[in-house]
């Protein structure tokens, strides 16, 4: 059974991710949710505590399904690299969060909004990026590429390009676009082995 407090911040994070941050309104929040103000500053002193708390459920949702779904694909760690496209593809195609469509990366959409990289919310937008990264470079080096860090970053900027371009263009064929420019990458990348 979800809390007040859940309610409140599972509304919030729909209402950012369709119409944005500063354009949705704390009464629209506590309208939709059926939470009073009360029960909104006994939870946040803020709405910027609200926005990264918004943000830190949209992290944990976002890194459970997209690591989830590529895990499941293979256990070879390149065969799951390239299921990161597989995934985007179901993302754009509005798939893959129920009641939440696709609205572009929530994290882009923050950084965006609050421009300077020491905003609370820009910096939570950054973490989650590096986390994305970090797992990606995991894999590279269980594949054992020879710079698995340099194949990581390579791979997070075909997908965070992919989101943009799916995004900007209404164009959702830009997954499966990065995910055979992923692939070439893959087979060029020197290994270990």
């Amino acid at each position: 059974m979800s809390s007040r407090r859940d309610d409140l911040v599972e509304t919030a994070l729909r209402l950012f991710y369709a119409n944005g941050f500063n354009a949705t309104g704390i009464d629209r929040i506590l309208a939709e949710s059926g939470v009073a103000k009360m029960t909104l500053y006994k939870h946040f002193r803020s709405k910027d505590d609200l926005i990264l708390a918004a943000l830190e459920l949209r992290d944990t949702q976002f890194r459970e399904w997209l690591f989830g779904r590529m895990d499941a694909a293979s256990s070879d760690p390149e065969a799951r690299l390239v299921a990161m496209f597989d995934a985007l593809a179901d993302w754009f195609a509005g798939e893959a969060f129920p009641g939440l469509g696709f609205s572009g990366c929530a994290f882009i959409n923050a950084a965006s909004e609050f421009a300077p990289l020491d905003h609370p919310a820009h910096t939570f937008a950054a973490e989650h990026k590096r986390l994305i990264v970090e797992y990606l470079s995991k894999l590279c080096t269980e594949a054992g590429y020879e710079a698995p860090e340099i194949v990581a970053e390579r791979l997070a900027l075909l997908k965070e390009g992919a989101i943009a371009t799916a995004h900007v263009r209404g164009m959702p064929e830009a997954a499966s676009l990065a995910r055979g420019m992923a692939e070439d990458l893959l087979k060029a990348a020197p290994r270990l082995r």
